[in-house]
C-alpha cells in the first residue's frame, strides 16, 4: 500500500541537472581542469559537504572547490535568466493528481533548502507538498538514507509505505537503504545491474509514473484518506 510519495527536485521535476552539467564544464574548460566528467556525474545527488569530500579526493585536496563552484553557480544562474526555471513533462499534472487523490506529498533534494524553495516558487509547485528537505538540513545526503528517513518521518509514514521518484543512482541508493520504495526515471544516468536490482519500478517519463500511479489506484494499492 502507498500512502506518500516523496520527490527528488533536479533532473525529476525540473531539468536542471542539465543545466549544472554544462555550467561545470563551462568553467572547466575555462579553468583547464581535465577530466571534468568523473567529477559532474559524481556529484549527480550529493549535498554541497559531500561533493566537496568527493571533489577533492578525485582531483586532490588543492582542487579550489569554493571558487569552482562560485563560478559554476554564476555559469547556471546566467543561464537561467535567459532561458528560465525547466520543467520536467509531466510534472505539473503528475503534482495535480496526487494532490486530488489526498496523498501525501514531500520533496527531498540534494540542493539547499533556499534553492528548493525558490525553484517550487518559480514553478508554482509550492502548494503541492507537505515537507519539503533540502541536502544542507541533513549531514549527509543522498547516496546515505538520512534525507529520505527525514521526509517520511515528516510526513509520519512508514518508509515501506512511500515511493521515491529519482532519477539519479545516488539516490536511488539513499532510497533504497531507507527502505522506501524506488522509482527511478533515468535522466542523465542509466541505471547499471547493481541499480536495476533495487528499483521497484523503473518509468520513461513522469506521465508513465502517473500511468502506474493510475494502475496502483485501480487496485486499491494506494493509500486512500478518509474525508
Amino acid at each position: 500500500m502507498i500512502e506518500a510519495i516523496v520527490f527528488d527536485m533536479d533532473g525529476i521535476l525540473f531539468d536542471t541537472e542539465r543545466l549544472s552539467v554544462e555550467s561545470w564544464i563551462e568553467v572547466a574548460e575555462r579553468l583547464g581542469l581535465p577530466d571534468i566528467d568523473t567529477g559532474v556525474y559524481g556529484c549527480i545527488g550529493l549535498n554541497r559537504t559531500d561533493c566537496r569530500i568527493f571533489l577533492k579526493e578525485t582531483y586532490g585536496q588543492d582542487f579550489p572547490y569554493d571558487y569552482f563552484r562560485e563560478q559554476t553557480a554564476a555559469v547556471f544562474q546566467r543561464k537561467m535568466a535567459k532561458d528560465g526555471l525547466p520543467v520536467m513533462k509531466g510534472a505539473g499534472e503528475l503534482l495535480a493528481w496526487l494532490q486530488e487523490k489526498g496523498l501525501k506529498v514531500a520533496l527531498a533534494s540534494s540542493t539547499s533548502h533556499k534553492t528548493v524553495e525558490s525553484h517550487l516558487q518559480q514553478a508554482g509547485f509550492t502548494g503541492f507538498f507537505q515537507a519539503v528537505i533540502g541536502g544542507d538540513m541533513v549531514e549527509h545526503s543522498k547516496p546515505q538514507p538520512d534525507i529520505y528517513l527525514k521526509a517520511c518521518q515528516l510526513l509520519d509514514v512508514e518508509p515501506g509505505n512511500a515511493a521515491a521518484i529519482e532519477d539519479s543512482p545516488n539516490g536511488i541508493r539513499s532510497a533504497y537503504a531507507a527502505g522506501m520504495l524506488p522509482v527511478m526515471v533515468p535522466d542523465l544516468v542509466k541505471p547499471d545491474p547493481e541499480i536495476e536490482k533495487m528499483l521497484y519500478r523503473k518509468c520513461d517519463s513522469l506521465f508513465a509514473v502517473l500511468e502506474f500511479l493510475e494502475e496502483k489506484d485501480k487496485k486499491g494499492e494506494l493509500y486512500q484518506p478518509r474525508i
